[in-house]
């Protein structure tokens, strides 16, 4: 019951954003604990050192074998499908968290990433006293976008699409 309660959220959220339903993650979830029960039960059984990480792998894997078996039989209609480009869906995630960081966090990280200046000319460019403060003030900037990405319990995966 214990892993049930502790990886079977993470399952189904994965099986829902894949486009599956709960009754999917259900049976996915079901068909792990099966083959770990195997695994474990064997005489060859490996160490297993992250039951969940192993568990949440294995249902991943299952969960892509039977989507790419469901979807070959289904046929696609032009009609449903609306193009938008993956790396315009993640840009405007990530935008709209630095914009939630400020103008300035904005413009600073701008800088030092997209336009690629020294820490020097950025100092100058921002007012800071040297290239410690502009560097303090980065962090300061990258370090509110996590906060906002936390307690929006966001991970890595909402990003990539």
């Amino acid at each position: 019951m214990a892993i049930y309660k502790k990886v079977f959220p993470i399952v189904a959220r994965y099986v829902a954003r894949m486009g599956g339903s709960l009754e999917e993650a259900q049976d996915i979830f079901q068909d792990t604990l099966v083959i770990y029960y195997e695994k474990a039960a064997s005489t060859q059984a490996e160490i297993i050192v992250n039951e969940k990480a192993y568990l949440v792998g294995i249902a991943k894997r299952l969960w892509l074998q039977r989507y790419k078996a469901s979807s070959r039989n289904q046929p696609l209609n032009d009609q449903d499908i609306e193009v938008v480009p993956d790396e315009q869906l993640v840009t405007e995630k990530i935008l709209h968290y630095l914009e939630i960081a400020g103008k300035k966090c904005l413009e600073l990280l701008k800088a030092y990433y997209y336009d690629h200046l020294p820490v020097d000319n950025v100092a100058v460019m921002f007012g800071y006293s040297g290239k410690h403060s502009a560097t303090v003030a980065k962090y300061k900037c990258l370090e509110k976008v996590r906060e906002t990405i936390k307690q929006n319990s966001l991970n890595y995966a909402d990003f990539i699409e």
